[in-house]
Formats: structure tokens, C-alpha cells, sequence
């Protein structure tokens, strides 16, 4: 059972604060989140706010055979599949991330990457991921440039605040992912 709701100030004070990777060597895909919401820092656990819909977009892609919390995240880790940030300081929005915080993240993710050598890299925002790598015209789906044998897959990010994808287009474009890990495994 998981431990009660934290509370609104408990929220508050974890601005700043980090989240620990879900992450280890050889990972079929490392899922990369732009940074932890006050939500999740207070938790201690990635996208852990309730209404942030990754969790139900991994089982619906078929990433997990049941709907897993995120204070399960570290079964994850069974079926080849990590979580880390670009940027592992929590604020209340993505928005208060400078460009150059997001360019950071980024080089410090080509050496996580580097060092971990998953299938697949997996970015969950594709604003973020524009920023962070200078791809402006970047799109959701594959991209061209790889980081070493590791393929680039860009996912809308499935916060509840991003209404421009609904559950079923995240299913979709997650399963899109899923299928090409299948593919290549």
C-alpha cells in the first residue's frame, strides 16, 4: 500500500529536489521525462502526480501486462525498461526550466545514455527534447541521429496538463515505440 498523499505543504518544499533513476545497463528502453513535477519530488517517485497519464500509456502500449504505480516503478527495471530526467530538479512547471538548464540535461543524458547503452532512448516531451538537442522540427516518433547504437524515440509528454494529446493518442504513439523495441529485441 502505498504511503498517504503527501501533503500541500510536504509539495511545496520539494521544489528542487531530486528523483533517483530507475535505470541499469542494457535496457531494452530508457524512458527520459523533462523534469520531476513538486508532485513526484514529494513522493520520491517519477510521474508520480495522479492524473499524469504515463503509467496507463505504458499498459495500454503493452509496456507492462498490468497498470503499475509509480511506487512500482522499479519493476520496470525487470522488463528492461528505465526512467531518468533531463533535468532532475523539481519545480511546479516544466515552464520554469531555463534553455540552458534543458541544454545541460541534455549533455548530461549523452553520457548516461553512453554509459548505459539502452536500445532506445525515449524522450517524453517533445519541447524538451527540441531545446535540449537544437532539433526545432523534431517530431514525435524515431529520429534520425542515434547516440551511439542507441535509436532516438521522441513521446508526447503525458502530463495531465498537456491537452494536446489524449489517453488514446498516447497509447498509440507509446505502442508505435513498443512495436519497434519489439521488432529490434
Amino acid at each position: 500500500m502505498p504511503p498517504t498523499r503527501p501533503t500541500r505543504a510536504e509539495i511545496l518544499a520539494a521544489a528542487g529536489k531530486s528523483v533517483p533513476d530507475v535505470i541499469g545497463p542494457r535496457l531494452k528502453v530508457l524512458f527520459c521525462g523533462i523534469n520531476p513535477g513538486l508532485y513526484t519530488a514529494a513522493i520520491g517517485h517519477h510521474f508520480g502526480r495522479p492524473g499524469n497519464r504515463f503509467w496507463p500509456a505504458l499498459y495500454a502500449a503493452g509496456f507492462t501486462d498490468r497498470l503499475l504505480s509509480p511506487y512500482e516503478e522499479r519493476l520496470l527495471l525487470e522488463r528492461g525498461y528505465g526512467i531518468t530526467n533531463l533535468v532532475n530538479r523539481a519545480t511546479a512547471s516544466a515552464n520554469e526550466l531555463s534553455r540552458e538548464e534543458l541544454v545541460a540535461g541534455g549533455r548530461q543524458l549523452l553520457a548516461k545514455v553512453n554509459q548505459y547503452t539502452p536500445g532506445y532512448l525515449a524522450v517524453v516531451g517533445i519541447g524538451a527534447y527540441r531545446s535540449a538537442f537544437q532539433r526545432l522540427k523534431a517530431r514525435p516518433g524515431l529520429q534520425p541521429e542515434t547516440i551511439g547504437n542507441t535509436w532516438v524515440w521522441v513521446l508526447p509528454n503525458p502530463s495531465g496538463l498537456n491537452a494536446h494529446y489524449n489517453p488514446e493518442d498516447l497509447a498509440r504513439l507509446f505502442g508505435e515505440l513498443r512495436q519497434a523495441v519489439d521488432a529490434t529485441s
